[in-house]
């Protein structure tokens, strides 16, 4: 994958490793307890997901992505949310990004009973864990205490979001400047397991690889023609399939991402690449071939883990009054 500016992308790297280390000792699992009077903060935020995720199971998938489309572009302080000319959200990666309004709607609901107390930042923590744990992952012990960041930029989400053909030395090397390990990567690259894709991301595979005129010959066949049925040459609607194409599987977190992997039915070009590279092979193939609670055990580790990029903490940022829009004093 490349970016817009591989030397930007390193800068806030080594900003964000240092942030790391400084702040997120300040995190801590039940920060909000005793924080909301007779209110749960967490047990509320699972409310809100399980109401959108009953109406769309789509949601557990929107909202594992926007936790990490927020995190590893400044860390995470809810850049994402903000609305605005030339914010994180409307950099062309950032456009598909959906589930705005659960985190909205969990933010209406903790401001009627414990006003300025929740960060929006911890909300989309939490609202992807509730997420992951509806869908057959597991309940991991998320750390909260983050306060929401004041910037968000167009040009920095473009620098440091990976794009779907980045070759995966490349995508260690952009984890591993956030504090993540190469085992990180292909561990959260899982969350692909309730995702969907558009065409168009994929397109070059069938049809044009790497401007050869052919289809990418690592894919598998049949799902080759499966995809070229959904995805015509020549058609002006970009229609969306399953990241994992596990039947009656779409929705939950399992391993069988990694086992379409191993059988070459990974769609992205990231997918297909993470099966076959020297560096991270022999970790699709464990998390594969291992029963389903190891991927989920890591899962949450991972999760865990990219929460802690560049937290603002203590008095740092500010706590949003609304999570589309910083305070204004």
């Amino acid at each position: 994958m490349k970016f817009s500016s591989s030397l930007a992308s390193f800068a806030m790297g080594v900003i964000l490793m240092t942030l790391v280390s400084q702040c997120y000792a300040n995190l801590k699992v039940g920060y909000y307890a005793g924080k909301c009077g007779k209110y749960d903060v967490e047990e509320l935020v699972f409310d809100v997901v399980k109401a959108y995720t009953a109406k769309d199971p789509n949601t557990v998938g929107y909202l594992i992505r926007l936790q990490f489309h927020d995190c590893i572009v400044r860390g995470c302080d809810a850049s994402v949310l903000l609305e605005g000319p030339k914010t994180e959200k409307t950099a062309s990666p950032n456009l598909s990004l959906r589930g705005f309004a659960v985190i909205d709607a969990t933010k209406d609901a903790l401001e009627s009973v414990c006003p300025g107390v929740v960060s929006c930042s911890d909300i989309l923590i939490l609202a992807a864990r509730s997420a992951v744990s509806l869908s057959g992952g597991k309940w991991y012990k998320a750390e909260t205490g983050r306060r929401d960041g004041r910037v968000s930029s167009q040009s920095e989400a473009l620098a440091n979001l990976p794009s779907v053909n980045m070759p995966v030395q490349n995508a260690v090397n952009l984890f591993n400047s956030r504090g993540l390990t190469k085992e990180d990567f292909v561990v959260l690259l899982g969350g692909h397991t309730v995702g969907n894709v558009h065409c168009d991301k994929f397109q070059d595979r069938l049809y044009n690889f790497h401007n050869t005129g052919k289809s990418d010959a690592r894919m598998n066949p049949a799902l080759l023609n499966t995809l070229k049925n959904t995805c015509p040459r020549k058609t002006k609607i970009n229609k969306t399939t399953f990241l994992d194409q596990t039947p009656k599987s779409y929705y939950k977190i399992d391993n069988g991402y990694y086992k379409q992997l191993v059988a070459n039915r990974g769609i992205l070009e990231i997918d297909a690449n993470i099966a076959i590279s020297p560096l991270t092979n022999s970790i699709v193939k464990k998390l594969a071939y291992s029963n389903g609670g190891y991927f989920l055990d890591k899962f949450g580790q991972a999760m865990i883990k990219m929460g802690r990029i560049g937290v603002l903490t203590g008095k740092q940022g500010e706590i949003r009054r609304s999570c589309s829009a910083v305070n204004r004093h």
